[in-house]
């Protein structure tokens, strides 16, 4: 194999035990230290957070807000709220937690009300921090759910499938979401690892694709490397590619319509998710109707073929 210098930006030179670079929902397998409290972006990491500890994370900060309100009440005194006809200290401590919950939503249904100064003074304290809380969390929620991304399915695996006269490797993508994408571009990067572990050099190859965009994604993209002569794959056998630890980087690129923004999706083969000798077959029909029916069920369906 030809030796190059091209870095994507995994760097050449490592050593020890490699993983995978990317992962196949598109993470990078990148850990950083000791970056500092300072570079923390709150914004960032609830913005990139999962939806269900997105909604744990706000709802952990309501209960625990009007914890502290309510422990606080409770030290001004059974006095401070009127309206009350607990006779036990946890009835005081469920009446304070919720005029408490009332307050921070502005809600007051009147039953529960501050007494004296300093009661009046937390209640008018809580309600500010409660419309200041519910104005972040509803503007969070409102970027999470506006910020524009793909949604693109890959093939469980990659194939080594015919072409025209000789072979190619292939590996499958659809638009996993109702919306409209365009002008779609596939970036294909073969990368291997030569040497010794305590020496082990990442070598990069661009891997040149037999159409490397196209204008619609309505339907299924193979998307296709030909190993022809000019092709860094020519030669290579499974127990190749395992030697050289082999992974295949993509990156597709396209204009999301709905928000009139350019939106990426990336994910990686390792040499063990190649199948050799398959190819895929089609994902999608005509019903009774003439529409055309895409099965993203059978994005990954292959069936054998002779190489």
């Amino acid at each position: 194999m030809s030796k190059t210098t091209f870095d994507p930006g995994f760097t050449q030179q490592v050593s020890g035990v490699l993983r995978r670079a990317i992962n196949r929902d598109g993470t990078f397998n990148v850990r950083r230290r000791q970056a500092g409290w300072r570079h923390f972006h709150p914004y960032l990491y609830i913005i990139n957070m999962s939806w269900p500890a997105f909604f744990a994370a706000i709802f952990l900060a309501y209960f625990l807000v009007n914890m502290a309100f309510a422990a606080i009440y409770m030290i001004l005194g059974p006095g401070a709220l009127q309206g009350t006809d607990a006779q036990t200290e946890w009835g005081h401590f469920l009446n304070a937690f919720f005029f408490s919950a009332h307050t921070l939503t502005t809600v007051g249904y009147g039953t529960l009300a501050p007494k004296g100064t300093a009661a009046n003074l937390l209640a008018a304290i809580e309600a500010l921090m409660g419309l200041m809380g519910f104005a972040v969390a509803t503007g969070l929620l409102f970027g999470r759910v506006s910020r524009p991304s793909a949604r693109i399915g890959f093939s469980n695996r990659m194939l080594v499938a015919p072409y025209q006269t000789g072979n190619s490797l292939q590996f499958r993508i659809a638009n996993l979401r109702p919306n409209v994408l365009m002008d779609i571009e596939a970036s294909l990067l073969l990368m291997t690892v030569e040497g010794p572990p305590a020496k082990a050099t990442r070598t990069y190859h661009r891997l040149a694709l037999e159409r490397e965009k196209v204008h619609f994604l309505p339907l299924t993209w193979t998307i296709v490397h030909p190993i022809d002569e000019a092709s860094p794959m020519r030669g290579f056998t499974s127990s190749d590619l395992e030697n050289l630890q082999a992974e295949f980087l993509i990156l597709i690129k396209g204009y999301d319509d709905t928000f009139s923004q350019t939106v990426h999706s990336r994910s990686s083969y390792r040499y063990d998710e190649l199948i050799w000798g398959a190819k895929f077959t089609s994902a999608f029909s005509l019903d009774a109707s003439g529409d055309v029916v895409l099965d993203l069920d059978k994005l990954s369906a292959t069936t054998v073929a002779d190489l």
